[in-house]
């Protein structure tokens, strides 16, 4: 799956993903394994891709945050992993 320019998002099977690691694989459903957290253009981009994961059978486990400088929201997919989505002001960025 492309996410970005340079940002690829590879969806196995968990039979394949077996092939990648030694180690046991957690249910992600009871387990947190990993947060993937993405930059977006704008906070209502953001909005847009909770939305279209929400619509895809995806979930909303906490509200948006609003820090006035940067937003974020998420969501975690079917099988259970997190994905934060956040926006930050430009100008910020320039102050950190």
């Amino acid at each position: 799956m492309i996410v970005g320019e340079n940002i690829f998002v590879m969806l196995l099977v968990e039979k394949y993903f077996k092939t990648f690691t030694k180690k046991p694989l957690c249910d992600a459903t009871t387990s947190t394994e990993v947060l993937v957290c993405l930059s977006c253009d704008s906070r209502a981009h953001v909005d847009e891709l909770v939305s279209k994961a929400r619509a895809a059978g995806g979930t909303t486990p906490n509200e948006p945050q609003d820090h006035g400088f940067m937003y974020g929201h998420g969501y975690q997919d079917l099988d259970g992993h997190l994905w934060e989505l956040v926006y930050m002001e430009p100008t910020a960025e320039s102050r950190a």
